[in-house]
C-alpha cells in the first residue's frame, strides 16, 4: 500500500515584490484532518493551489505521496480531490452531465462513468437536482456539486477550500458528517474562516499570516492557549455582589463581568468548577447558566494573527 503523505519544504510563492507564501515546511499524514486557518490574504488559497498543481512555487517544493508537484504533477494530482474557492463548473451542464464529464476526465469509462456520478450525487444528496443546469442552482447546491466532483474518484487526499461556504445548517451537518466518515484513511485539508469547523472536524490546525506558518497544533492545544481555558462562566442575578464574593477565593485569579456574564479565571492549577458549584449551593444563588470554558478559539486566533502570541 502506498504511503499517504503531503510534504512541503521551503514552499514559497512570490508575485513581484509581494511574498504570498513564505517558506512553509510541514508534513501531513493519513488520518489527519487539518484545519488550515488564517486571515484574508494570509496565503491559504495560494498554498492549496500550489499543492494541487494549479500554481508553480517560486522556490521550495512539495510532494504528494512521493510525487513532486512540479516534476511529476499529473501523478500527484491523480491522488487528490480538490474543491477550490468558488467551486467553478460548467454552468450550462446539468449536475449529472458535469459529474459524468468529471468521471471521464478522471479515467472512468463505460458504465463506470454513470455509477461514479450517481454515487457522488447520492453522497451529497444531489439526486433531486441531477437534471438541473448548474447555473440555476443555489449557492449551497453549487458548493455540494463542487464537493461531489472532488470525492467522485475516492481520492486518498482531499483539499477543500471553504467546503461549507453557503450551506444552510442542515447541509453543513450533512457535509461535516461525510468528511468525518471519509477521514479515517485519508488526508483532508480544510481551509476555513469558520472556527467552529475546527472544533467539529479537525484533529490538527495550522495558522498562517502574511504567508508564514505561525502555529501547528491540535485544536485542544490551541484552546489551552486561551485565557478562558478552564475558566467558569455564569449568567446570574446580582453579578457584581457575587463577583465580589468569588474574587476572595484562593482558587480565583481574576473575576470579570462582561456583557451580562460573570467569568472566574482560575489561579494556577486550580480546579474551579467544583468549588464554584459548592458556593452556588451554599449561597443559593439564582444561576441561569453555568459552564466550564474549554477556551475560545476566536480569541486565540486573534492573538496569534495579530502578533500578540507568536510561538
Amino acid at each position: 500500500m502506498n504511503e499517504v503523505r503531503i510534504t512541503a519544504q521551503g514552499l514559497t510563492k512570490r508575485y513581484g515584490f509581494l511574498t504570498a507564501v513564505d517558506d512553509l515546511n510541514f508534513t501531513i499524514e493519513s488520518g489527519e484532518v487539518l484545519g488550515f486557518l488564517g486571515p484574508n490574504g494570509a496565503g491559504k488559497s495560494t498554498t492549496m493551489k500550489m499543492l494541487t498543481g494549479f500554481l508553480a512555487p517560486t522556490s521550495g517544493t512539495a510532494s504528494i505521496n512521493g510525487h513532486d508537484i512540479v516534476s511529476d504533477s499529473l501523478s500527484a494530482r491523480r491522488c487528490m480531490g480538490y474543491l477550490p474557492e468558488g467551486a467553478p463548473a460548467y454552468g450550462e451542464m446539468t449536475v449529472l452531465q458535469f459529474l459524468e464529464f468529471i468521471a471521464r476526465a478522471r479515467g472512468f469509462s463505460g458504465q463506470e462513468v454513470g455509477r461514479a456520478a450517481s454515487a457522488a450525487m447520492e453522497r451529497l444528496n444531489l439526486e433531486q437536482v441531477a437534471a438541473q443546469a448548474i447555473d440555476t442552482l443555489s449557492k449551497g447546491f453549487k458548493r455540494r456539486v463542487g464537493l461531489a466532483q472532488a470525492i467522485l474518484h475516492d481520492p486518498e487526499i482531499l483539499i477543500l477550500d471553504e467546503p461549507t461556504d453557503g450551506l444552510d445548517p442542515n447541509q453543513k451537518h450533512e457535509v461535516r458528517s461525510l468528511i468525518r466518515e471519509m477521514s479515517a484513511d485519508k488526508i483532508i485539508v480544510i481551509s476555513t474562516h469558520v472556527l467552529e469547523e475546527v472544533h467539529a472536524l479537525c484533529n490538527r490546525a495550522m495558522i498562517i499570516a502574511d504567508g508564514r506558518l505561525l502555529v501547528d497544533d491540535s485544536p485542544q492545544g490551541l484552546l489551552s492557549r486561551s485565557r478562558y481555558h478552564n475558566a467558569v462562566t455564569m449568567l446570574v442575578e446580582n453579578a457584581e455582589k457575587i463577583a465580589s464574593t468569588l474574587s476572595e477565593m484562593p482558587e480565583a485569579r481574576k473575576v470579570e463581568i462582561r456583557e451580562g456574564e460573570l467569568t472566574v479565571f482560575p489561579a494556577k492549577d486550580a480546579s474551579l468548577f467544583a468549588v464554584i458549584s459548592d458556593r452556588i449551593r451554599e449561597h443559593q444563588w439564582d444561576v441561569k447558566e453555568l459552564r466550564l470554558e474549554a477556551g475560545r478559539m476566536d480569541e486565540v486566533f486573534r492573538q496569534i494573527t495579530s502578533g500578540e502570541v507568536r510561538k
